[in-house]
């Protein structure tokens, strides 16, 4: 399916996402953001039975970050900035954490600026060898946005996260993976066949159980212990009435492999 500067395969149950504007190493614009949202639409259609996102980008780049041509309607370089974060970016940002499906980010070549912060919405953040981040923001004159700086500081700390924002210099995948900021590295040639191998193995598993984990994550750091135990309790009750726990439990009293069917 062709969206705007967007596509969507849909592979049995995995649907993959593709910022597809590589003359411009898939800058986002509001075109693009206008795309991701219809394709998330579709992702999310019953009809498919989509029940794991892969994203990744075309050409030799995730993500360069916003679009800085003066036309583009997404750009940064004059009038209120911040608006245009509140009226089209986070909308997108907020489908993404509520998004009812894991999700895994193939990062090829560079995630810079709110690419980056596109890129760390993964629930599982993968990165070919060649790949790198990058907070570009303070070359511009802007400051990191995307969520960046809430998530950032709890993925490698406060120094670092201040270092990657201040400095702006680039971090490659292999540096990346050693701080924490992201899951595994692959050689380019191999990151589309292993990013697959795990989105399908996302999506044949107990998906219900999937998706309360990644809210229990992302709900975690607002959260005081009291209530994070309160929360598991809630989502063990819905996890603990799916037809895949009782699937589960049989496959395994039977030593057989589970067939998930993600309800």
């Amino acid at each position: 399916m062709e969206f705007e500067r967007v596509k969507l395969d849909i592979e049995e149950n995995v649907g993959v996402l593709t910022l597809n504007h590589p003359e411009v190493m898939n800058a986002v614009s509001a075109e693009m953001l206008g795309g991701l949202m219809n394709a998330l639409d579709q992702a999310e259609h019953p009809r498919h039975g989509v029940r794991c996102l892969l994203v990744t980008g075309a050409g030799r780049g995730f993500c360069a970050g916003a679009n800085l041509q003066p036309r583009s309607e997404g750009a940064r370089g004059s009038g209120d900035a911040g608006s245009v974060l509140e009226t089209l970016y986070h909308p997108f940002l907020r489908r993404l954490r509520e998004l009812p499906m894991p999700m895994v980010t193939a990062v090829n070549g560079a995630a810079a600026g709110v690419g980056m912060s596109f890129a760390l919405m993964g629930d599982l953040c993968i990165a070919a060898r060649s790949a790198y981040f990058l907070q570009a923001f303070r070359r511009i004159g802007l400051i990191p946005d995307g969520g960046s700086t809430w998530i950032l500081p709890r993925l490698v700390g406060k120094a670092r996260a201040m270092e990657l924002s201040l400095l702006g210099e680039r971090l490659p995948a292999e540096k990346a993976l050693e701080w924490g900021l992201i899951s595994r590295v692959f050689d380019d040639t191999d990151l589309m066949t292993k990013a697959r191998e795990l989105a399908h193995d996302l999506a044949n598993g107990p998906t219900v159980s999937l998706r309360l984990i990644r809210r229990l994550y992302w709900e975690s750091p607002d959260n005081t212990y009291e209530e994070q135990l309160n929360l598991e309790r809630q989502m063990q009750r819905i996890a603990g009435n799916s037809n895949d726990f009782a699937e589960g439990v049989r496959a395994f009293l039977e030593k057989r492999p589970a067939k998930f069917k993600g309800e």
